[in-house]
């Protein structure tokens, strides 16, 4: 895939005409120091305290805090996650909203859900701010309103991720946001090496949305990579 490293030039960027740079030892403190800027309080400490105990990954302070920063920009109203988890990334997403948004989740383990509603309840957000729906993404995405939703935020399944950009494209109304967390996939997407079917998905995911002409794309490296993209008007 062009704009991807190969095995000679792992450790660094894509290349962009000839000026990759190279990924020193300060970059990554940089990183690491950005991602961890923003403050958690013991709300999201407790949700991502459940979720480690569930075994389930969780967006990184800076993810979060970028997916804040993108709701609030966009003044959403109407946001649909895919991937409830313990309601890490639902906290950020509702901080981020406007204060009569509604956040809908999908998730297919209702117990997961169960712990979000207690996490959004303790962070102050009323019962009306979230809509729990269990179920499989790709089930219930075909059922919501085409058009009616500010960002879609992506958090499932890997091998499934075109079909749910396919989906929030036409979920998303003109100059709405479509986010996908984990697209680096610890450092996978970028190596050379026999990579699982996720990995290649998550290729196929990058390439389709830089060349959308739909989309206009951005790749934040923050946690685990958020790929980010406007719905052109």
């Amino acid at each position: 895939m062009r704009g991807f490293p190969g095995a000679a030039d792992t450790v660094s960027v894509a290349p962009l005409r000839g000026q990759e740079r190279v990924i020193t030892a300060n970059r990554q403190t940089s990183w690491a120091f950005a991602d961890a800027f923003v403050a958690e309080d013991d709300t999201l400490r407790w949700a991502r305290d459940r979720a480690r105990e569930s075994g389930l990954p969780s967006v990184s302070p800076g993810t979060g805090a970028a997916l804040r920063l993108l709701a609030a920009t966009a003044d959403a109203k109407a946001v649909a996650e895919i991937g409830t988890g313990t309601g890490v990334s639902g906290i950020y997403l509702l901080h981020g909203m406007r204060a009569d948004g509604v956040l809908t989740t999908v998730d297919p383990e209702p117990d997961r859900q169960q712990f979000a509603k207690e996490a959004f309840r303790a962070a102050g957000f009323a019962a009306n701010r979230a809509r729990f729906i269990p179920g499989h993404a790709l089930d219930v995405l075909p059922r919501l309103a085409d058009g009616g939703y500010d960002l879609v935020f992506c958090d499932g399944d890997r091998t499934e991720s075109l079909d749910y950009l396919a989906e929030s494209l036409r979920l998303l109304r003109p100059g709405g946001l479509v986010c996908f967390e984990g697209v680096f996939a610890d450092g996978r997407t970028v190596d050379s090496a026999a990579q699982p079917a996720e990995v290649l998905r998550l290729r196929e995911l990058l390439r389709a949305v830089r060349e959308s002409q739909e989309l206009l794309p951005s790749l934040l490296p923050v946690g685990d990579g958020l790929l980010c993209a406007v719905r052109r008007g």
